[in-house]
């Protein structure tokens, strides 16, 4: 199957399925909002002939998976994720036209890339019945995934021979390693007094900082230009004290660790028990280790053919769901449109590449189906 792409009715769908999407201000505090948008995504899909469209809750979290009849295992599945950070003002999840770009909260992280994925499972599935492609669509990958991609692969079965993860990477620039993630909480206590006579107390705010100092001590900046070494940032310290003249006796902070292959979280966890200070505690939250994505080099043949050039291959700091895949040995094909400003209210996405990363995706397809 050779298909001309209509350029311009595709650039028309594209931006007016993001706009749609973006009205929609789906986010962990607004669950009945995340039931909406999977409520669209389904309806998008629900007139196509020879698909069926699974529906999952787990832990609340909602997820859609369309999948040929009859097909418990496509070659490829593509993966989307339709919650966005959250912002308290509904009316900040509005969009606009300027500049090549359609600018609001969630297009580019990435509404703008599901509507590029429904259009591609559309296309697909009414050129090519049957044709062993599948969609999954989840709703918490912003806090973490766990009960949306995790759990499609460990408690719904979900598999396939290729992933294609669009949350990272570039135009021309595909994900070929992520860091891994430790969320580090940490506790410390102590007995307030007065603060005039700081000597009958044990100040549980200074014990913390200084422990944070220990902490930061163990991840040493590397001469790496990409900084593909593990860090540490301090994302909040905090006590319930209010008062000037208290010396308080209980403070808290959270951390922040990335960390590359072949670093393990427990052998973090294990040198920061070793500095952790008097009453301080230190209790992991989350943690995934580093992946490997072992995209398929077809990918970066398709990408020479419709850019012109072979993709640049990329290692990410941040963490995505492809983790979970890589998990089952699942090689993850991870790159995305231009956009940027991500998790902001200016966030945007470019058309032009949206219309560009489109084919680049029908390209790769259609030859890896042989159509």
């Amino acid at each position: 199957m050779t298909t001309s792409l209509d350029t311009a009715g595709l650039r028309e769908r594209l931006i007016a399925l993001t706009r749609d999407l973006v009205l929609i201000p789906g986010t962990e505090k607004r669950p009945d909002e995340l039931h909406r948008s999977i409520e669209w995504v389904g309806n998008h899909l629900e007139s196509l002939e020879g698909v069926t469209v699974h529906s999952y809750e787990t832990g609340g979290v909602l997820s859609l998976v369309a999948l040929p009849e009859g097909c418990l295992e496509p070659d490829v599945v593509m993966f989307g994720h339709i919650d966005v950070v959250h912002h308290p003002n509904r009316e900040s999840y509005r969009s606009e036209l300027a500049d090549g770009r359609i600018y609001g909260p969630g297009t580019g992280d990435m509404k703008g890339i599901v509507a590029i994925l429904l259009e591609l499972f559309r296309f697909f599935h009414l050129q090519s019945p049957g044709v062993p492609l599948g969609l999954a669509i989840t709703t918490d990958e912003e806090i973490g995934g766990e009960n949306g991609t995790k759990a499609l692969l460990e408690e719904h079965g979900l598999r396939c021979k290729v992933g294609m993860v669009p949350d990272g990477g570039s135009l021309d620039e595909v994900v070929v390693e992520e860091k891994g993630i430790l969320h580090l909480h940490l506790e410390s206590t102590g007995a307030a007094c007065h603060a005039a006579r700081p000597w009958l107390g044990k100040n549980a705010l200074a014990r913390i900082v200084a422990t944070i100092e220990d902490i930061l001590r163990l991840f040493p900046p590397g001469a790496d230009p990409d900084h593909w070494y593990a860090t540490c940032a301090v994302t909040s310290v905090n006590t319930p004290n209010r008062s000037f003249n208290r010396v308080p006796s209980h403070a808290a902070a959270t951390l922040d660790i990335r960390y590359p292959h072949p670093i393990k979280a427990g052998d973090l966890v294990r040198k920061i028990g070793a500095v952790l200070g008097d009453g301080v505690t230190a209790t992991p939250v989350m943690s995934a280790a580093p992946n490997r994505l072992s995209p398929d080099p077809a990918f970066f043949d398709a990408c020479q053919a419709i850019l012109g050039h072979r993709p640049h291959q990329r290692r990410e700091h941040g963490g995505s769901d492809a983790r979970f895949l890589a998990a089952h040995n699942i090689p993850v094909i991870m790159s995305r449109p231009l956009c940027g400003k991500l998790h902001s209210k200016k966030e945007w996405i470019d058309i032009d590449s949206m219309v560009t990363f489109y084919a680049i995706y029908q390209k790769y397809l259609q030859e890896r189906f042989q159509i």
